[in-house]
C-alpha cells in the first residue's frame, strides 16, 4: 500500500475544493425553474442555502488543504536543513 506525500494530498484537496466552489457557484446562480407559485419559493431557497453552504464547506477545505500544504513545506525544510 502507497501512502500519498503531504503536499499531493494538500493539492487533492484544493482541486476538490475549486471543483466544489465552482458547482456551488452554477447552483446558485441557475434560475428556479417554473412551478407553482406556492411551493416555488422554499424549494428554491433551500436550493439555494444548499448551495451557499456548500460553498462554505469548499471554501474551508481549500483553507485546510493550504495549511497541508504550507505544513509539508515546512517540514521539508526542516528536514533538508537538519541533513545539510
Amino acid at each position: 500500500m502507497q501512502i500519498p506525500s503531504a503536499f499531493s494530498a494538500g493539492v487533492q484537496g484544493l482541486q476538490s475544493a475549486q471543483s466544489g466552489l465552482t458547482q456551488a457557484t452554477v447552483d446558485i446562480a441557475r434560475p428556479a425553474p417554473a412551478q407553482q407559485a406556492d411551493s416555488a419559493r422554499p424549494v428554491e431557497e433551500a436550493d439555494k442555502t444548499s448551495a451557499l453552504v456548500s460553498a462554505l464547506e469548499s471554501k474551508a477545505q481549500g483553507q485546510a488543504s493550504v495549511e497541508v500544504i504550507e505544513r509539508a513545506s515546512d517540514t521539508l525544510g526542516r528536514i533538508i536543513d537538519i541533513e545539510v
